[in-house]
């Protein structure tokens, strides 16, 4: 027998770089190299964008996340590629930010 995919989940216009899953809520977050994280259901639906804060002016305005957490409580940590953290609840809204100059993986 060949594995099937549950489902295909569409929204990104580049690469995705990073991706959670919580089973307990039923969510799939991934975020792309150019673009906002999403949150998908395990079933395909596309429930919710996640947009980092708008402080960042130029070119290097892009966020990208690099690394995403989800807890089984709903919220969801993005760490991005300039060294901000952004802690989100699973309804999209933004709760906590914080920068960093430490290298994290």
């Amino acid at each position: 027998d060949f594995a099937t995919p549950r489902a295909v989940l569409t929204g990104h216009d580049y690469e995705i770089t990073c991706a959670a899953i919580c089973a307990e809520l039923g969510l799939v977050i991934s975020g792309s190299k150019e673009g906002p994280c999403l949150i998908h259901s395990m079933n395909g639906d596309l429930l919710r964008t996640l947009e980092g804060p708008e402080r960042l002016q130029g070119p290097e305005s892009c966020l990208r996340p690099k690394l995403i957490q989800v807890s089984r409580e709903g919220h969801c940590v993005i760490y991005y590629e300039n060294g901000l953290f952004c802690v989100f609840s699973v309804n999209g809204r933004l709760q906590a930010t914080m920068e960093t100059d430490d290298k994290i993986r």
